[in-house]
């Protein structure tokens, strides 16, 4: 059972219509009792960091997250989800989930913003969500701020936008991605079927 969470935000209907394409059963997890029976977990993010977190640790579902995590169980965020992975983002000055090293900072006031769009990531390691997927493939974006990793190695995949930033991280079960692979044709699908399916 893949656990989609659901924080009142999240772009949760194309992500449930791209998951139920593999025929594994979802539960939209708005409350607590919800994460009971769960064997992987997606959070897909947009909006505020600082807001966010706020509502998670409200209603619970900060200790949830990395409860689960801790215990082992596979966890993808996407986009904002990914960025709340971090300890700390200065959109709000606020502290995150703590989950893996690093900071998420604004990109360079002389770009524009959002970063919106299809974009090459950059494969820097081989790792099991890109099984099948070629290098420097195109997905999705819209996003106004980027993800830096305390660890290098647990940035995995890259992509260029005035400067090089982590588009993929991972730690362990841990997988994030700053695109939006419901939003990225076949090679989004892919990816998603390697972390609900093959992972």
């Amino acid at each position: 059972m893949i656990g989609i969470i659901d924080y009142g935000a999240g772009n949760l209907h194309s992500v449930v219509k791209a998951v139920n394409r593999f025929g594994v059963k979802t539960k939209i997890i708005s409350e607590l009792s919800e994460f009971i029976g769960i064997d992987k977990i997606i959070f897909p993010g947009v909006g505020n960091a600082k807001k966010t977190m706020e509502l998670l640790n409200n209603i619970g579902f900060s200790i949830s997250i990395k409860d689960y995590i801790n215990s082992k169980v596979p966890f993808l965020g996407i986009c904002l989800g990914m960025q709340l992975l971090l300890d700390y983002s200065d959109e709000g000055d606020t502290g995150c989930l703590g989950v893996i090293k690093g900071n998420v900072s604004p990109f360079n006031q002389n770009l524009k913003v959002p970063h919106m769009g299809w974009n090459q990531v950059k494969q820097a390691v081989t790792h099991p969500v890109f099984r099948g997927i070629p290098d420097n493939s195109d997905f999705y974006f819209i996003h106004c701020f980027y993800v830096t990793t305390q660890e290098t190695s647990q940035a995995v995949g890259y992509t260029q936008y005035g400067r090089e930033f982590a588009s993929v991280i991972a730690k362990e079960n841990v997988i994030g991605v700053q695109f939006h692979p419901e939003k990225s044709g076949e090679i989004g699908i892919a990816l998603l079927e390697n972390y609900c399916v093959h992972l």
